[in-house]
């Protein structure tokens, strides 16, 4: 049976396909209570803008499309991504196809994406803009082998239309076509590919698809940039100097280590001897995949030195190191060894990963008294909105965090919910709303639902004076009872006062 899934990409998509239908049902059935990134597009897919924040906007402009459309919902919320992760995994197939001789060993290379933490098991449980940076990394990977083994004016484009993507996707998708233009200058047999006419027309789709945002972000370079450089540089944690640079470069280390360890063990463990025979082959396309990987990680070095970096995340190595498996299957296959034990070893492995993930994703959520640690999945949103609106129903909602507002929107889809400021100066939904407002917010921690002063100010700075300051404390969502979520409210009248 896994024999024949893994005899061509075609066999192996339809494997993966059940496989996401399976992990879209799972989450429909979980509580539709919103984790952080679902909650932020639900929130923003009200808004059509060139920039939203510190992420750049692709993956909120698919929602928003997709949300103006259908309307809000689980659904519209879990199916997009899934569509996206699942193309994540078919270009990556296609890549392979392109390198691979073996067609049986493109579908395992595909296949093993799963393998890969940051694919397989963090890109489903929380991420979006993340999932749409692993979508253009083997969007690019494929536009690029394509190019170099049969170039055409289809491929070309398909690296700008990849390059577009991935610069509005994540910003550190921009090492990846960086590394692989150095990569390629060695390779006499394929630099001629950097001086081809048809990388211009490339260049200019992949212009046109960035410069909404592009125009955006000089006018709003602080807000786009400042969380993302504080969680690099953690200032609060790092020492200054020569103490930070090793901090930084040691955690880019355990960042590369925790990336790549899983797979490496596991394809090892596979295919044994012959893993680390192969290790020594080469041939011109593995060298430029090393190069590839190399430059990007040296680029991670100079954010360390130069830029005071000091906590790498693995996430951020997305777009470096997701050719990994590709590499390791091109040494084996150039290795010119019987791969049939190792290969009908390594299969197992796909399907296990799978059943134990989505165990994984399952038991966070059902089983959180047996560990402890409560997920926002677990807050019950849908009993706050019951006892909230009991009596009456709201015409706006200004939430605190987009936390809140994301929930509250999937909640009421028919109702604005703002934030203060956001997108615009002040609320001003709350000058025309003809009815009841609910004001609701978080606090600090789960048990304390204190209203912050920033957002008690922002308040009073968009002319919403709080009357009453109620408190609504329900216990978590298959939890044991003794441990509760809190959040803050107040009703008021809308119309400036």
């Amino acid at each position: 049976m896994l024999e024949r899934i893994t005899r061509s990409i075609t066999s192996a998509s339809i494997f993966l396909a059940a496989y996401f239908l399976l992990n879209i049902a799972l989450r429909i059935a979980l509580p539709h209570t919103l984790d952080l990134d679902e909650a932020e597009q639900s929130f923003y897919s009200q808004y059509l803008l060139a920039g939203y924040g510190p992420q750049p906007p692709f993956y909120n402009w698919i929602q928003y499309a997709i949300v103006s459309v259908t309307g809000i919902s689980m659904w519209v919320l879990s199916v997009p991504k899934n569509i996206i992760l699942f193309g994540c995994y078919l270009f990556y197939g296609l890549a392979a196809r392109e390198v691979l001789k073996s067609r049986s060993l493109a579908a395992v290379a595909m296949l093993s994406l799963i393998t890969l933490p940051q694919v397989g098991l963090m890109a489903q449980r929380e991420l979006t803009h993340t999932v749409a940076l692993l979508f253009a990394t083997s969007l690019f990977l494929f536009g690029f082998f394509r190019t170099l083994r049969q170039p055409t004016l289809g491929s070309y484009l398909l690296i700008g239309i990849a390059t577009g993507i991935g610069l509005i996707s994540k910003y550190n998708f921009a090492i990846l076509p960086f590394a692989a233009l150095i990569a390629v200058l060695p390779e006499r047999e394929w630099r001629s590919r950097l001086i081809d006419w048809r990388l211009l027309p490339a260049a200019v789709l992949a212009i046109l698809i960035v410069l909404p945002h592009a125009l955006w972000l000089p006018d709003n370079l602080a807000s786009a940039s400042a969380p993302t450089l504080e969680r690099m540089t953690a200032e609060h944690l790092a020492p200054a100097g020569l103490p930070r640079i090793g901090q930084g470069l040691l955690s880019l280390v355990i960042a590369v280590l925790g990336f790549v360890a899983l797979p490496i063990v596991l394809i090892a463990a596979a295919f044994r001897r012959d893993f680390f025979r192969a290790l020594s082959s080469s041939s011109p396309m593995i060298r430029v995949i090393e190069r590839m990987m190399v430059i990007s990680l040296l680029a991670f070095v100079g954010v360390v030195l130069f830029a005071g970096a000091s906590d790498i995340h693995e996430r951020w190595l997305d777009p470096c190191l997701l050719v990994l498996l590709i590499y390791l299957f091109l040494k084996l296959e150039t290795a010119n060894i019987d791969l049939s034990a190792g290969l009908a070893r390594f299969r197992p492995v796909v399907p296990v990963f799978m059943v134990v993930i989505l165990s994984i994703l399952l038991f966070r959520i059902v089983g959180i008294q047996y560990i402890g640690t409560y997920t926002r999945t677990n807050v019950p949103f849908s009993g706050y909105v019951a006892e909230l609106t009991a009596t009456r129903k709201p015409v706006l909602i200004v939430a605190g965090t987009k936390f809140i507002a994301g929930n509250m929107r999937l909640k009421f889809p028919d109702v604005p919910v703002v934030i203060p400021f956001f997108p615009g100066p002040g609320v001003p939904e709350y000058a025309d709303a003809k009815g009841p407002v609910l004001v609701i917010w978080r606090g600090e921690t789960a048990d304390d639902p204190t209203i912050s002063p920033g957002f008690a100010n922002d308040l009073v700075k968009s002319g919403i004076h709080l009357q009453e300051l109620k408190t609504l404390t329900l216990p978590y969502l298959f939890g044991d009872g003794k441990r509760s979520f809190s959040i803050g409210y107040s009703w008021v009248e809308g119309g400036a006062k």
